[in-house]
């Protein structure tokens, strides 16, 4: 379902490029009826709600088409390595993840038990990027490089939000007790969160247009425009001058 849904909406991902659209869409739509079978009931095959969910997934896929348009788009604006879009879509392992993302929350979203997160840990095993199916993220989103990268469940992100790699958008608390209870951060509009920032807990909320640092530690608001920065001890070792051999 990941491969076809990816390839379908990704021309540069496409399992079969040299079949018709409509042909790939049919194929699409067969793989995720079986999916939706095995996750709603394995045994029977619980039908009408196998065929309302395939009916808005496949109606919503326009859409997130052009919101992958969007983020790619983004990705190539703000990255100088980048060539071209065509390479952010074929290349860019945060290009891809955020595509499983977009596909896995539609199903999140008409609660399809287990099969978001199946495929949510398909990107994290192909990527080294964690993005919980039920996070909440809006277009333009931009992930550079983005190994060891972790968005949470309850996180809610703007447009154009640019992120680097390690960063971890998280809870202060994981008790069972608080599985209901927003429990991760909300970033807002064109904010930028550099390599190996933490940030944590639900009323956490980044205003817009600020900038994380590397290596912040961050468990409260900061308000929009906020340059927020971790300011380490660094120690620098002069080595002592070497003694001749002849001395």
């Amino acid at each position: 379902l990941v491969v076809r849904g990816v390839g379908f909406l990704i021309p540069e991902h496409a399992v079969e490029p040299e079949l018709p659209g409509i042909v790939q869409g049919e194929r699409l739509s067969h793989a995720l009826e079986r999916a939706l079978e095995l996750s709603f009931c394995p045994k029977t095959g619980h039908r009408p709600e196998v065929n309302q969910v395939r009916t808005q997934f496949l109606d919503s896929l326009p859409r997130v088409k052009t919101t992958l348009e969007t983020d790619a788009e983004a990705l190539y604006q703000s990255d100088p390595a980048a060539s071209s879009v065509h390479e952010v879509r074929l290349a860019y392992p945060g290009f891809y993840a955020i595509a499983v993302h977009r596909l896995a929350h539609l199903l999140a979203l008409a609660k399809v038990p287990l099969l978001p997160r199946l495929m949510s840990e398909k990107a994290h095993q192909e990527t080294g990027i964690d993005i919980h199916p039920d996070a909440i993220i809006g277009a333009g989103f931009m992930i550079d490089h983005g190994t060891g990268l972790v968005i949470g469940q309850t996180t809610e992100i703007g447009n154009y939000v640019r992120v680097y790699q390690g960063v971890t958008l998280g809870a202060m608390s994981v008790g069972k007790n608080l599985a209901n209870v927003k429990r991760h951060p909300t970033i807002e509009d064109d904010v930028v969160i550099y390599a190996g920032a933490t940030i944590l807990g639900g009323e956490t909320v980044v205003g817009k247009g600020s900038i994380i640092g590397g290596n912040v530690w961050l468990t409260k608001s900061v308000p929009p425009a906020s340059l927020v920065t971790h300011d380490p001890q660094i120690t620098v070792r002069t080595p002592s001058p070497r003694k001749s051999r002849t001395s």
